[in-house]
């Protein structure tokens, strides 16, 4: 029997504790009682499930400790920090009465994108199991994603409704409490969709930033400075802008690969994978 590493599924353990936290915390508090001060509480909670996330993966790797018990338990961690928890948080933040057919509209909604957010994973796994009996490198099977990755989503979902609540989306705009629910079906429904599409998302394990000169480094620095004063002032802004860059700009590259057609050699990465997976 393979030895089972014990660093990388600890940290697995830890963002699954995270979003546990979250779905239990959410469970007690009341319809439509979750304010401002919660949904960052919880959201900040969500961030340390995805840090956790993406190192367990780079812990593993860089021990030599991949394992198929460490893939499964991330998968199955996956599903419940990212694919329930914020479908949970999108419900409780709504003062909707139960029967109605807003409440039946935005149910309909949070199983969506969760049954998406668990295909997904299904999916991802499927394509790596293929990609090792294909003896396929490595590097070509993780330079981009098929889909749009569950924790970019979760981030996408929990970070809309949080800025629709913020102080600073109300003093710019008031919108009723169905409006919101709508805004956030829609959310619900096309993040499902970015799941399961065969639009391909940028791998952030390919990102090779070289440092040229100390001026990147001063840039890089007044960068860091300027997200961190923006997630303590203004962190319902600051993180609905950091978790929609990323599907907004993979999005804007697959339809421009669409335009110039699979002839062009522009932004070939970014065409869309075949419906079969053994293709």
């Amino acid at each position: 029997m393979k030895r089972i590493h014990l660093l990388p599924n600890v940290i697995t353990a830890f963002g699954l504790s995270c979003g546990l936290f979250v779905i239990f915390k959410m469970n007690m508090t009341g319809i439509g009682e979750a304010n401002q001060q919660v949904l960052i509480a919880t959201a900040g909670i969500l961030l340390l499930a995805a840090l956790a996330d993406l190192l367990d993966g780079a812990v593993a790797r860089a021990m030599k400790a991949e394992s198929v018990f460490g893939g499964i338990f991330d998968s199955l961690a996956d599903a419940i920090t990212f694919g329930v928890a914020p479908s949970i948080i999108v419900l409780k933040s709504l003062s909707i009465e139960p029967g109605t057919e807003l409440s039946f509209l935005m149910t309909t909604g949070a199983m969506v994108y969760s049954v998406c957010g668990v295909l997904r994973l299904a999916r991802f796994n499927t394509m790596g199991h293929l990609a090792k009996m294909n003896q396929d490198p490595i590097d070509t099977q993780s330079k981009n994603f098929t889909g749009l990755p569950i924790p970019a989503a979760a981030a996408a979902v929990v970070s809309m409704n949080l800025l629709l609540v913020s102080d600073e989306f109300k003093s710019l705009f008031s919108i009723s409490e169905q409006t919101r629910a709508i805004i956030l079906f829609c959310t619900l429904f096309v993040i499902g969709y970015f799941m399961i599409s065969r639009w391909k998302f940028p791998s952030l394990k390919t990102l090779h930033i070289r440092v040229a000169s100390f001026k990147i480094v001063f840039l890089t620095v007044i960068s860091a400075v300027l997200i961190f004063y923006g997630f303590l002032h203004h962190f319902a802004l600051v993180f609905f802008i950091m978790s929609w860059i990323y599907p907004i700009v993979a999005g804007v590259l697959s339809v421009i690969r669409l335009i110039s057609g699979k002839k062009s050699k522009t932004l070939e990465d970014f065409e869309p994978a075949p419906d079969d997976l053994e293709e």
